[in-house]
């Protein structure tokens, strides 16, 4: 039996690889929305968060969303990456 190789990608807030599946991606689509994008599929620029409601601070702080997105992200999205790590569940 073949092994998969597992898609890996970077915590823009910790730095540290980890695989794809353990990551939150956002993504700012074409419209310039900034979106949480479960499926991954999403079209536009993503950056990948680790799914900890501390990263989401560190991130915030260090201004790495801003950075990876090329666009300013405001405190709703971080409120929203937060509630969407505690409920696992999008609103809006």
């Amino acid at each position: 039996m073949k092994t998969r190789k597992v898609p890996m990608r970077k915590c823009v807030a910790s730095q540290e690889m980890f695989p794809k599946k353990e990551l939150i991606r956002v993504v700012r689509t074409p419209e310039d929305e900034i979106l949480i994008d479960p499926t991954g599929k999403k079209s536009g620029r993503g950056a990948y968060l680790c799914a900890k409601p501390e990263y989401v601070e560190l991130a915030r702080k260090k201004k790495a969303l801003d950075r990876a997105l090329k666009t300013k992200v405001s405190d709703e999205v971080y409120q929203r990456l937060e509630a969407y790590m505690m409920t696992g569940e999008l609103d809006g």
